[in-house]
């Protein structure tokens, strides 16, 4: 193998967690589960760093304007001037993509997720709403809501040993993954794929016994990890199997093989031609265009989450026109993956679901940034075989002054809105949980 990706692949064939410590255990014993055969695949995208709500919603634009500490149209202008499209969203910044694929049926914004505990507590902290959003709970003890959903599905035989990569991580360790208190099998555990779609259970090896001394040294300066020999390959497996006793180890040695050939399946398949669709060349655009690959080549995958990395981060504090060409390159690859999805017939049971740490306040403060809000938009795609799109949903006031930096969106009275943790039990009810707020301290599956 080759050395310097071991532990990369120790990684990937092992769990990506940052802890082991574990808390109170959850109860399933209350969870009331249904197969309901909809073949449920979702790509979770989340946006750290707490993106700023105003790409996907213009509507209260000009009484923002009026009352901001500083003046929107005095300094995105030019190229980055504001314009609304039809449905209010920021044209410059992904809106065009945002209105194709809401006319296309095949997105629903929601622009009133809104915490009201945290406003009560004034939290607005990076680490702890990742947290308590990626668990679908308040309690920083939890396990992931990930994990939560492999032990269900498990337990209720919808996955066992035998289901290849259930779980894909696409950023590494995450809190979808924590393990709380649960001690949960290794076949549940994400495996890790790299952003440059390399295979991590690919063996790198050169049988060295045929090389003279100095031809050692001139494959060594040429990288000689680079090269690969079958037989040497061949041998190794059949090794692992003659002295390994039945059991974990000597399975993982088979498990390897097929993962490697499924990987390599994965990375050999040609995007469809999609025309003025097509991804474009971006780290991020390239990411998520291994995602839809993993879901639509291997239907044993439920979940595959990903940041934005090789866009930036979303804690836009300042020059926030940063922001403008971020946002556009995001919902054009989104816009990309649906039409990859279309293009495979895969978009009944494909979905993505698209959120973050939080939303921003919509004061542009004197670094022209703005500081950490509570409302954030949710933006659900694809998933037609259980998901009803309902295009926007939730209407927003603004409230509060832009000299004191207290200037925030919130929920209009008598809109739908709905807490962070009903992101967590939207996704536990399309695989079958039917009572998930049990799960998410009471806070129920959104309505779409």
């Amino acid at each position: 193998m080759e050395r310097r990706k071991f532990l990369k692949l120790s990684i990937a064939a092992t769990v990506v967690l940052p802890s082991i410590s574990y808390a109170k255990k959850t109860d399933f014993s209350q969870i009331r589960f249904s197969n309901n055969n909809n073949n449920a695949q979702t790509i979770i995208l989340f946006l750290y760093g707490g993106a700023s709500q105003l790409a996907g919603n213009l509507s209260n634009y000009e009484e923002i304007e009026e009352k901001s500490q500083n003046s929107y149209k005095g300094y995105f202008t030019g190229g980055n001037k504001i314009v609304k499209t039809q449905n209010n969203f920021w044209e410059k910044a992904g809106g065009s993509h945002l209105e194709a694929m809401l006319a296309d049926g095949d997105l629903t914004i929601f622009r009133t997720c809104y915490s009201k505990q945290r406003e009560e507590s004034n939290n607005k902290a990076h680490g702890v709403c990742v947290s308590e959003n990626q668990k679908g709970s308040f309690n920083q003890d939890s396990a992931g809501m990930i994990t939560n959903l492999a032990q269900i599905l498990e337990s209720n035989g919808v996955i066992d040993s035998n289901t290849i990569m259930p779980f894909v991580t696409l950023e590494g360790a995450s809190s979808f993954f924590e393990p709380g208190q649960i001690q949960i099998q290794s076949f549940l555990r994400p495996v890790q794929i790299g952003d440059d779609n390399s295979n991590p259970f690919k063996r790198y090896i050169r049988s060295w016994f045929n090389y003279t001394p100095m031809e050692r040294e001139i494959e060594n300066y040429n990288n000689a990890d680079s090269g690969f020999d079958p037989a040497l390959d061949a041998k190794i497996d059949a090794l692992a199997q003659k002295i390994n006793k039945p059991g974990k180890i000597k399975d993982a040695f088979t498990k390897r093989k097929n993962l490697e050939s499924l990987v390599e399946n994965i990375k050999s398949q040609t995007t469809p031609d999609l025309g003025e669709n097509a991804y474009s060349k971006t780290k991020f655009s390239k990411k998520i265009e291994t995602a839809v690959k993993v879901l639509i080549e291997n239907p044993d995958t439920k979940v595959v989450t990903l940041g934005t990395e090789g866009l930036g981060g979303w804690d836009d504090h300042s020059q926030s026109t940063k922001y403008i060409q971020r946002s556009e390159d995001l919902f054009r690859s989104l816009k990309s993956a649906m039409a990859h999805i279309k293009a495979k017939e895969k978009d009944g049971n494909i979905n993505i679901i698209v959120f973050g740490d939080f939303g921003r306040n919509v004061n542009l403060n004197n670094s022209n940034g703005w500081d950490h809000g509570n409302l954030q938009n949710l933006y659900i795609l694809g998933g037609k075989n259980y998901f009803t799109h309902q295009g926007i949903v939730g209407e927003t006031i603004v409230t509060g002054s832009g000299e004191s930096n207290r200037l925030f969106l919130k929920p209009k009275m008598g809109s739908y809105e709905f807490e962070p943790l009903s992101i967590a039990a939207t996704l536990y009810k399309i695989y079958g949980v039917e009572n998930p707020e049990l799960l998410t301290e009471g806070y129920e599956p959104i309505n779409i």
